[in-house]
């Protein structure tokens, strides 16, 4: 994603240096347990709440949504990880990608966003740390928008990301609730970015899978903005860290439905399905099934179909729940906007906020 620093004459070696070696864990897989996460908003004061104030933490969505007037809302998220691949220039890039993408899950067009950088200053080149911002900056740019601002600490692990601030008319805006019986169930790109994470730290990922898992990564979720557009897409939201059966079940809870999900329908990355047969998984994804596996039927209880489910994904695709009716336009504007691969995996039903997977 872009030419490599010119090391200086004099620089120390350190032409051994992984960026994920700094990290306890990588991506969106350093979430938060959902089971734990829900438990310590449980207790949480909501202090004042004005009644702007349309998108608070009431569903867990993927940002905060606060009115202007009638036809403007601005819309704030921020979104920060620990490196999940070893080139700084990609690992800002993927960081940038995946916290712009809850503006484009709220049907919202990003404005500006400030930087979140922790580094170990003296641990890595200076060089280094200049190239995850410039992968931040680029992504930023592709999206349209200047970072205009931030803050930087001395960390111990290695942490980018942005505050991202968009703008909304909230005639437009799209939720993860919603959705209705009978709606399809649309993902906008492939899952296995978790699994690929987990073989990159052991070594082996090979080259090709490298390059699906940075052209995912990076590829800017831009549908939103026109799906939010059309009045027969209900929900919406993104997969990230709680893998797709854990941002299934957030739309599920808040629209008191169920949702049948064919697994073989699921879009894959290549290869995805052989590591995770030799065992590469994250923890995240044996913490996001501990927290939500009673509200999920699995007809076949297959490991591996577990673990592709839970897997946590990086900047992951757009989830949608739109009129069945309404599958073929969706489908075309995914496609329109280079998202190719982005597949309808099911329906909404009437019953019981779970998850049933065939």
């Amino acid at each position: 994603m872009g030419p490599r620093p010119t090391v200086p004459m004099n620089a120390p070696d350190r032409s051994s240096l992984r960026l994920t070696d700094f990290s306890h864990g990588g991506g969106c897989g350093c979430k938060v347990a959902p089971a734990l996460l829900r438990e310590i908003l449980a207790k949480a004061t909501h202090g004042v709440v004005p009644k702007e104030l349309l998108v608070g933490i009431e569903t867990a969505d993927d940002a905060a949504v606060y009115r202007i007037n009638d036809t403007q809302a601005i819309v704030a998220t921020t979104d920060f990880f620990m490196p999940i691949v070893d080139d700084p220039y990609d690992f800002g890039a993927i960081a940038a990608t995946n916290a712009i993408s809850d503006i484009y899950a709220m049907g919202a067009t990003p404005l500006f966003a400030l930087a979140i950088v922790g580094m170990p200053v003296g641990q890595l080149p200076v060089a280094t740390i200049q190239r995850v911002l410039e992968g931040g900056e680029a992504i930023c740019a592709k999206a349209g928008i200047p970072i205009a601002g931030g803050h930087t600490i001395d960390s111990v692990e290695p942490i980018y990301g942005l505050v991202a601030i968009g703008i909304v008319d909230p005639r437009h805006l799209r939720r993860n609730v919603g959705a209705k019986p009978g709606d399809a169930l649309v993902l906008g790109k492939p899952l296995g970015i978790g699994i690929y994470s987990a073989a990159l730290k052991r070594g082996q990922l090979g080259a090709e899978q490298y390059a699906a898992m940075l052209k995912s990564t990076t590829e800017l979720n831009t549908p939103g903005i026109a799906l939010a557009r059309m009045p027969a897409v209900h929900a919406l939201t993104d997969v990230t860290g709680f893998g797709l059966l854990g941002h299934a079940l957030e739309m599920c809870r808040g629209s008191k439905l169920g949702a049948q999900i064919a697994f073989a329908r699921l879009p894959l990355h290549p290869g995805v399905i052989a590591l995770a047969r030799e065992g590469i998984a994250t923890g995240a994804s044996a913490r996001n099934w501990a927290s939500y596996g009673t509200e999920v039927v699995l007809a076949d209880d297959d490991p591996v179909m577990r673990v592709l489910l839970t897997d946590p994904q990086t900047s992951g695709g757009l989830l949608v729940a739109c009129a069945a009716d309404a599958l073929d336009a969706v489908l075309a504007l995914f496609r329109a906007e280079g998202l190719a691969q982005a597949a309808c995996i099911g329906e909404f039903v009437a019953g019981p906020a779970q998850v049933t997977v065939r």
